[in-house]
């Protein structure tokens, strides 16, 4: 994985709360044996009618919105508990997910797959949605080594918990197995010493 360093971007506003997994990649995509590819069809009933035919309305075929942050409404990543959906995330572009509340499965195939699942208080997230509003090109900067979200335009910054195992993780561009490659020497040495 791609070691998370801290970044300053403009984000992309989806105020919808109650977004499921079936919704964010929907089930007819999950066919596929690789990762690639998932991020074309990241919110595809929302993005494209049904002649594929981009709708102008959802905010991803804005281009005023762009950058690596997703603003999400309360309760993203709901129902079930595909890791697909967080492939399509990274896959498009994201690195960050902002919201007031994610569901726990969602939130940990998210930390086991590269992309920060932040959360802040309902307030912090309306000034957010509000700034972005105002000005589309409304940055934040997401620093995960001190555990904070700050929002340029005000000036705002919130802190946000991590688990410590997986802040290292991402923090060293690790995944599990990485973990423990990393680690091997200290293992082997438990191992000896406990034989």
């Amino acid at each position: 994985m791609e070691k998370f360093i801290t970044f300053t971007s403009t984000a992309v506003p989806l105020p919808i709360e109650n977004v499921d997994t079936d919704q964010i990649i929907p089930a007819r995509f999950l066919k596929a044996t690789t990762r690639e590819g998932f991020g074309d069809n990241l919110f595809r009933d929302w993005r494209y009618d049904k002649a594929d035919n981009a709708i102008e309305a959802f905010v991803l075929n804005n281009p005023t919105y762009t950058g690596e942050i997703l603003i999400a409404g309360e309760n993203f990543g709901s129902g079930s508990s595909r890791e697909h959906a967080a492939w399509a995330i990274t896959g498009y572009g994201f690195k960050v997910v902002i919201s007031s509340f994610f569901a726990d499965i969602f939130k940990g195939n998210s930390l086991n797959n590269g992309l920060l699942p932040v959360v802040v208080s309902k307030g912090f997230l309306a000034e957010i949605f509000a700034s972005i509003e105002a000005d589309h090109q409304t940055t934040l900067t997401v620093d995960l080594e001190n555990q904070q979200v700050t929002n340029n335009a005000t000036g705002a910054c919130e802190s946000f918990d991590i688990n410590a195992y997986k802040k290292s993780c991402l923090v060293n561009g690790l995944d599990d197995i990485d973990y423990l490659l990393a680690n091997q020497n200290k293992i082997e040495a438990y191992e000896a010493a406990n034989a």
